[in-house]
This record gives C-alpha cells, sequence and structure tokens, in this order.
C-alpha cells in the first residue's frame, strides 16, 4: 500500500506500507525498508569499534534510522551528524515511522549534499546509495572514485574511520580505498535473498 508519494529534483520517492513493515522506492528502485536494519547498524558499530577514542561521528544518509539509531545509543560520541538530501526521508522517519533519535541533543540534522561537507570528524558513515557502482544519482559516483575518497579522506581526524554500506559486493571499491587508507577490512552480512550486504570499513593510521 502506498503510504505517501512525492516529486524530488531526483524524482519519484515512494513510502510503501507491507504489513507491519515500510519500504522506500526511488524512481521505481527499491533503496530500503524497516524490516532488519543489521548492515544499517554494523556500518556505524564496526566503524567506531574501529576507531580508539571516537567522539564525533557523521552519517551521510538518513535512512530509515537504523544507522542513526545505533549512533545515538554509544553514550561515548560528544557529537554525530546527519546529512539527508531528501527532506522528505526527515518527515517520514518522524511521522511515519515514529523515529525519534534525531531529537537527541547531540545530534545535527543537515538537508544537503553530503558532497559539501567540509568539517571534520573521527568517523564518518556513507549510506546514501545502494552500491559504489550503484549510485542513486550520477552526481554521487564521485563520492566513490579516487578523489572523492581522497575528499572524504581529508574530513576525517588523525587515526580517523570510513564506513561504507553497499548492497553487495564491489571488489574494485576496496582498491580504491587502499589509495589513501592504511587498513580495508570488508564484513558482509547475509540476507534472505541475493548477494549480501557490504559494510567496507576504512581506517586511517595515526600519524
Amino acid at each position: 500500500m502506498i503510504v505517501d508519494r512525492v516529486t524530488t529534483p531526483r524524482g519519484e520517492l515512494v513510502l510503501r506500507r507491507d504489513g507491519e513493515h515500510h519500504e522506500v522506492i526511488s524512481n521505481g528502485v527499491f533503496l530500503m525498508d524497516t524490516r532488519n536494519g543489521r548492515s544499517e547498524r554494523l556500518l556505524v558499530t564496526a566503524a567506531l569499534s574501529a576507531h580508539p577514542h571516537p567522539r564525533s561521528l557523521l552519517i551521510g544518509g538518513l535512512g530509515v534510522g537504523f544507522s542513526l539509531e545505533a549512533a545515538v545509543a554509544d553514550t561515548d560520541l560528544d557529537r554525530i551528524g546527519v546529512v539527508e538530501i531528501e527532506p522528505t526521508l526527515l518527515d517520514w522517519y518522524e511521522q511515519q515511522l515514529g523515529g525519534r533519535a534525531h531529537l537527541d541533543p547531540r545530534v545535527s540534522v543537515t538537508i544537503g549534499d553530503i558532497a559539501a561537507n567540509t568539517d571534520r570528524y573521527d568517523v564518518i558513515c556513507l549510506d546514501v546509495d545502494n552500491g559504489p557502482d550503484w549510485t542513486i544519482t550520477t552526481a554521487n559516483q564521485t563520492l566513490y572514485d579516487e578523489a572523492g575518497t581522497a575528499r572524504i579522506a581529508d574530513q576525517l581526524t588523525d587515526g580517523g574511520v570510513l564506513a561504507v554500506w553497499s548492497a553487495h559486493p564491489v571488489p574494485t571499491y576496496v582498491a580504491v580505498l587502499r589509495t589513501r587508507f592504511d587498513q580495508v577490512d570488508v564484513l558482509t552480512v547475509d540476507v534472505p535473498r541475493g548477494e549480501p550486504d557490504v559494510v567496507y570499513v576504512a581506517r586511517l593510521a595515526r600519524q
């Protein structure tokens, strides 16, 4: 059942309800749902675990809130940023999904493009596409090439960690991450159908 449908500068967004769960569709392509969230939570928890003393974290892509809720659960974090390009997703998170994690006083939500971020963080987590080779917009492809990866690395503090979510393995992306990061781990999460979800965790060496 369609709950809401909006037209954005990037095309159509649809919120569907299937039983007790919700699904988000972008231009006819499935993006996310509320059924599980294991890999979205792992995106944050694995990145935080890879950093010795994380105090600040930036999430690119609110989605249905799984990653933000995992971040808010970490009481050691002092600052949590969220950048979401679609204001409708924030509205749906609060009004349709009953989300409240964005109200945590440590959280700051910015409506905009993650590529425009200039602030520095201990940890940056990206979940804005279906994968480095399956982007929602063509502009997002620059997040995953060598130049874009270098820009993100420059936004990390000493010893910082970048984590990236993907709906499937992209081996060539590991090579890109290794051009700028000192350690790259590939974590997989089995899903009921299709290839496993993947979380790439890349860490800078401490100077």
